[in-house]
């Protein structure tokens, strides 16, 4: 007996009636849905290449403007990058100034917590209160311990406890740089104009396995060439960006950004197909903003820091011009990856197409002849019973398959 395998097409056939004389069809997983698979995971994903994800980079940013001030505080004054980009030496994170509360003269000495500028209640508009400094309020000396570090305030408590009149709530004497920082925020950004400076972000990158190395700095010997481009898609590699474009492509308003300060992000991509020539390795460029833009209104909102400068004077007292610098920090995130042909992954995705076009049948055929009640009668489609016969001989008409042993051995 012999059994002979029919073509099936990818069809499995099984009855699925007990007496039901007509069988339904299954259709498996067709050879086209593999090769679909096969170019999806070639063509768009690459997989002929081995890739390189471990990015080296390095950013180094250089800001240019000026600005001019006039304030009651500062009087006429010039500002230029040493004044406003902190930290001096730019790297993948900078800031730029765009607004500052100033306290000039302070020196050591005692003086209240909370100042006359701050008032104690709406009754009470011109004493002195410690509303925004809960711990510095007192009613009598014995609430100003002596030595006792004022919880979120500015010095150390005296051990009195200073009122304004025939107050009957004060304030707690402290040691401290005098007078106190004020506790207003600002109207308006002083460094407005911050919105026309430019900001230079050269970014070197390397992909190690593979080698590779590029910047994001058009390689040319004219030496006016990045002292008079801007960044657009006609100069690519001209990375010297507007600080109000940058602000304005991250969603953003600079002139309200500036007021209290954000955060913004600059993300410079590298996806380098390096099997194609290396002009076609291209940074590309996004922004976004980091902080929470719609919590305005909050108590966290914006963006600032305290730094001071110090002198002494001619009578050898230390002296300080205390600065709350509002503005806006730029991180610059770099990230890439790049692909190269290797034979090793084009092995691999070939063999996981062609045993993926094959596995549908066979998982099929699994099913269905051994798994289901039905798998004699789909065994006997798939099968067929091939009967074998003698040979006749064209000389002999006698010859018909039907005679025994003996008698053929009697011819």
């Amino acid at each position: 007996m012999l059994l002979v395998a029919q073509e099936s097409k990818n069809r499995c056939l099984f009855s699925t009636g007990a007496d039901h004389p007509s069988p339904s069809a299954v259709l498996a997983p067709s050879p086209g849905l593999a090769l679909d698979h096969s170019r999806w995971v070639f063509v768009v994903k690459k997989g002929y290449q081995d890739t390189d994800t471990s990015l080296q980079s390095s950013v180094i940013t250089k800001l240019k403007g000026v600005a001019f001030t006039n304030t009651s505080e500062l009087g006429e004054r010039l500002w230029d990058v040493a004044d406003y980009v902190i930290p001096p030496q730019g790297e993948n994170v900078f800031f730029v100034m765009t607004n500052l509360i100033v306290t000039p003269n302070q020196r050591q000495a005692t003086c209240p917590e909370v100042g006359r500028t701050e008032p104690l209640g709406p009754q009470t508009p011109t004493k002195l209160g410690s509303v925004s400094i809960p711990d510095a309020l007192c009613y009598k000396d014995g609430d100003c311990p002596a030595g006792e570090a004022v919880v979120a305030g500015n010095g150390v408590k005296t051990g009195r406890c200073l009122k304004d009149g025939d107050s009957i709530r004060g304030t707690c004497e402290i040691l401290a740089w005098c007078p106190v920082e004020k506790r207003s925020k600002p109207k308006k950004p002083l460094l407005a104009s911050a919105e026309n400076f430019t900001v230079y972000i050269k970014n070197s990158i390397r992909f190690p396995k593979f080698k590779f190395s590029k910047m994001n700095v058009l390689a040319t010997n004219n030496e006016s060439y990045l002292k008079s481009c801007r960044y657009s898609t006609e100069h690519p590699y001209c990375p010297i960006f507007l600080l109000g474009n940058i602000v304005r492509w991250a969603g953003s308003d600079f002139q309200e950004m500036a007021l209290e300060g954000g955060v913004i992000g600059i993300q410079i991509e590298w996806n380098c197909d390096l099997d194609k020539a290396p002009s076609e390795c291209n940074p590309h460029y996004s922004f976004s903003r980091l902080d929470n833009k719609y919590a305005e209104k909050s108590v966290s909102s914006g963006y600032n820091f305290r730094f001071a400068k110090y002198y002494r004077d001619a009578e050898g007292v230390d002296y300080r011009t205390l600065i709350k610098a509002y503005g806006i920090r730029f991180d610059v995130m770099v990230n890439g990856k790049a692909g190269k042909f290797n034979i090793i992954p084009t092995i691999i995705n070939i063999g996981s197409g062609l045993a993926l076009m094959g596995a549908g049948a066979f998982f099929c055929d699994l099913v269905l002849l051994y798994l289901i009640k039905k798998s004699n009668f789909y065994r006997g489609k798939k099968y067929e019973e091939v009967k074998s016969s003698s040979r006749k001989s064209l000389s002999s008409p006698t010859l018909n398959g039907n005679q025994s042993p003996d008698q053929l051995g009697g011819l």
